[in-house]
């Protein structure tokens, strides 16, 4: 077995095989033990905090003399303990320097959990940035509404866990289980302040369509119901700005068009033959919806002569057994991302000529993804096994798995990024990451894109992949970096556990 340059391999017993970098610095465990409590700090924002404290931040930080001290005897004396000998100790990553950009490593800087979010009203189903204000939706029928990471009131809805949220401008759609699109608007005089502005379909639309009867559509025997409605929960919204235009896509199988500025339904479409779990508009005059009946289907707005709007199918991107879970457009590198419910991230490259061409596909999730983001040469996929996985994008299009953020003791059902304003070289720029989760928490996390050279483990105990199947069926494996953050409570965890 070859050895990498620049690393040092050993084997023993013919079970493990470890390469690692050779000017990679490991500070023993003891340093980790008897360092500050505030360099394990989990936010950087002073005031009350949401979370939970480290576990480094005894109630008791005063010195006690040695002699008398029961620590001499514990298991976890870093002079006492032969694991303090190992050669195999990672420093850990919440150190606060690095943590918040103050310093690096040797020109790296490692990922961090700033805070977590904990409020006691129900599973996060969803969230959105805008600006300094977090929005996080709950199956409380609760919209909470978060600045500086620090509670800023909220509001809620009449009927129907909150299973989707947009914003904008001024405007604040959420999408409902019970089938309504609620539209909100925040108060300038109030802060925190939000009232209710309007529902879709709107009362005057729901009256002015009901007293045709070509405008309804059956939905099961002797039960119509009005197109423009749908009957049954919202999953997934997505807006195309540029065009003024809303698009919701539900359970009910539809797809519906929905103009901003008036809200009214433009058109309603029978998009799959089961439910609709995702929906992304992105490419210019192009709409992605995927589904549970196994497919990923591209839709093309176009401009009737008579001037309305109407979407018709271009293809079929994908056609699988398994169902379609996640959507997310990378608009800077025109990629579109699709997560399944076996684990497996696809994704496709648009070319000069609108044509998607399938790159291959992505595993890291031992279980459904859930939810997906997307920005530069980064993605976010967030899944049922609790763990978030950070993409980075190569240059000849090929993936690396950089790192893995755990700490959550749900599935994560929705997560959003944005990148963080710093001076300096832009490939550097750091990111802010959110995860919401049915374990009725958010967590904030600091990442950057890119990490360190990584271990190679070979054996019983390394099962971990991360495969990205190219054109040139190229391999990319690992175990990354973990990055943990359980309940507030940050640790290392050696990529080897």
């Amino acid at each position: 077995m070859k050895n990498t340059p620049g690393s040092s391999g050993r084997i023993r017993g013919g079970s493990k095989m470890v390469a690692e970098p050779a000017s990679f610095h490991r500070p023993r465990f003891g340093a980790l033990l008897n360092s500050e409590p505030t360099s394990f700090c989990s936010s950087s924002y002073g005031g009350e905090q949401d979370s939970t404290s480290s576990p480094l931040n005894y109630a008791d930080s005063t010195s006690t003399s040695t002699a008398s001290s029961p620590y001499l005897m514990s298991p976890w004396n870093p002079l006492s303990s032969p694991y303090n000998k190992s050669p195999w100790l990672l420093s850990s990553p919440m150190n606060d320097n690095n943590a918040h950009g103050g310093g690096d490593n040797d020109g790296y800087h490692q990922n961090s959990l700033i805070k977590s979010l904990v409020r006691e009203e129900g599973n996060i189903y969803s969230l959105a940035l805008s600006g300094d204000l977090l929005y996080t939706g709950t199956d409380s029928k609760n919209i909470r509404v978060w600045k500086n990471l620090r509670s800023h009131g909220g509001f809620k809805s009449s009927s129907g866990l909150v299973k989707a949220i947009v914003i904008s401008g001024e405007k604040i759609f959420t999408g409902h289980q019970d089938g309504k699109i609620r539209v909100w608007k925040n108060s300038q005089k109030i802060p925190g302040y939000h009232k209710r502005i309007g529902t879709l379909p709107t009362f005057t639309d729901f009256v002015k369509n009901s007293t045709n009867p070509k405008n309804y559509v059956n939905i099961r025997r002797h039960k119509k119901t009005l197109r423009i409605k749908h009957y049954d929960a919202i999953s997934s919204l997505s807006l195309d700005e540029d065009h003024g235009l809303l698009y919701s896509g539900s359970w009910d199988k539809t797809l519906k068009v929905w103009r901003i500025s008036d809200f009214k339904c433009l058109e309603s479409i029978q998009a799959h033959d089961d439910a609709v779990n995702s929906v992304v508009a992105g490419f210019q005059c192009f709409v992605f919806t995927g589904s549970a009946d196994g497919t990923v289907k591209m839709w093309r707005k176009e401009v009737t002569w008579e001037g309305k709007t109407r979407h018709v199918l271009d293809r079929i991107l994908l056609k699988q057994e398994n169902a379609v879970t996640a959507l997310a457009v990378n608009t800077w590198s025109t990629i579109l991302y699709c997560g399944s419910s076996d684990g497996v991230v696809n994704f496709w490259e648009r070319s000069k000529k609108n044509n998607l061409k399938h790159g291959g596909f992505l595993r890291g999730h031992k279980l459904a993804v859930l939810c997906l983001a997307a920005g530069k040469s980064l993605l976010f996929s967030g899944a049922a096994d609790k763990n978030v996985c950070v993409w980075k994008r190569e240059v000849n299009g090929s993936h690396t798995c950089l790192s893995v953020l755990t700490g959550h003791t749900g599935p994560v059902k929705c997560i959003a990024a944005e990148p963080e304003e710093q001076e300096g070289n832009k490939q550097q720029q750091r990111w802010t990451v959110y995860t919401g989760s049915l374990d009725k928490s958010v967590k904030v996390w600091r990442v950057w894109p890119h990490a360190p050279e990584t271990r190679m483990v070979q054996g019983m105990g390394s099962n971990m992949q991360a495969t990205n199947t190219a054109a040139s069926g190229e391999k990319v494996r690992y175990p990354p970096p973990v990055i943990s953050g359980r309940n507030g409570k940050e640790s290392w965890i050696p990529s080897w556990v």
